[in-house]
């Protein structure tokens, strides 16, 4: 039996579905059909948390969650996002979008109540109390149960806090970004906050996947990641004969041992593992099962970490959108 986590007053499984891959991110769009069958199989086996967002496909991620999913509403928790200019990347937190953006959301799943509703990004033209507050009269509306911040500092988080609880911080985390680790994790086992991972297999990396010859799809948007790219790219690849080893020894797969040292390694946060492969869905929620021994957690720690890793995580114009410590 899976020990479920808690968001607010919600317990829920602690891999959760990462629901980007629902629309165009990583390569092609899935097909509708591939969509539906990957939304019902997620919940036939287990999963009971799908995190979602306005941007994803311009709305195209909502709209088939609420089209699929609208006779199984009570099979799961969702969260969805706001906090971006409609129609573009340009961070909007502003409440006039803010109240718009909640409005079409509504609409594309097909609900009258979105469970966790985050703020995607900061807007560094409007002040976090100012977003979060037009974020809390939603609550008060009964629009949203819980809210959410992504890509905030620790900082933000506690201002943020201060207007109203926040239940949950979004930021990647896994082996290969550590960058929680400085501040956020901390700031929200002060504040009661769940830490919410997402990218916890390092976009893919760490599924032990990739290797020389590996070729992304131009439409995939790792192509402008450094971490993807050369001198980087190469530099990162020998890593992973080491990790492959550790996840043999441990008896799992790579993208399952990238799962479980993130389970290990806190008690309380809750990952969202994306894919759009019911192959990879059923692989990942396997990591529940996955146990770790103090060793291969320092093997892990030692072997990938922020100083053995090559290249940041974003370029210079997706690190402006974020405020999230980084290493020095």
């Amino acid at each position: 039996m899976v020990s479920k986590r808690n968001i607010g007053r919600h317990k829920i499984n602690p891999i959760g579905l990462g629901c980007m891959s629902l629309s165009a991110a990583y390569g092609a769009d899935p097909s509708e059909a591939q969509a539906e069958r990957l939304l019902h199989h997620a919940l036939d086996i287990g999963y009971d948390f799908l995190d979602t967002a306005a941007i994803y496909g311009e709305g195209v991620s909502e709209t088939r969650i609420g089209r699929v999913l609208k006779d199984r509403r009570g099979d799961y928790v969702l969260a969805s996002k706001c906090g971006f200019r409609p129609g573009t990347r340009t961070p909007d937190g502003s409440p006039a979008t803010i109240a718009q953006t909640l409005e079409l959301s509504l609409q594309r799943l097909g609900v009258d109540h979105i469970d966790l509703y985050y703020l995607h990004r900061p807007d560094p033209q409007v002040p976090i109390e100012d977003s979060v507050g037009a974020l809390a009269r939603a609550v008060e509306a009964g629009k949203i149960g819980l809210i959410g911040l992504s890509e905030v500092s620790a900082e933000q988080l506690r201002r943020a806090h201060r207007v109203h609880p926040i239940a949950a911080l979004q930021t990647e985390y896994s082996l290969w970004t550590r960058n929680p680790e400085i501040a956020g994790l901390d700031a929200c086992r002060e504040l009661g906050t769940t830490f919410v991972a997402f990218s916890p297999v390092g976009r893919g990396f760490l599924t032990g996947d990739f290797g020389p010859g590996t070729m992304l799809a131009n439409d995939d948007f790792r192509t402008a990641m450094p971490r993807f790219q050369e001198p980087h790219y190469s530099h990162n690849l020998a890593l992973l004969d080491g990790y492959r080893a550790i996840a043999a020894e441990a008896g799992c797969t790579p993208a399952q041992l990238a799962l479980a040292w993130l389970l290990h390694r806190d008690a309380d946060l809750v990952t969202i593992p994306g894919t759009k492969s019911i192959a990879h869905a059923e692989e990942n929620i396997g990591a529940n099962g996955v146990t770790l021994s103090d060793a291969q957690m320092a093997a892990l720690d030692a072997l990938i970490n922020e100083r053995t890793v090559a290249g940041s995580r974003y370029n210079a114009a997706m690190q402006s959108t974020v405020t999230t410590e980084d290493f020095a």
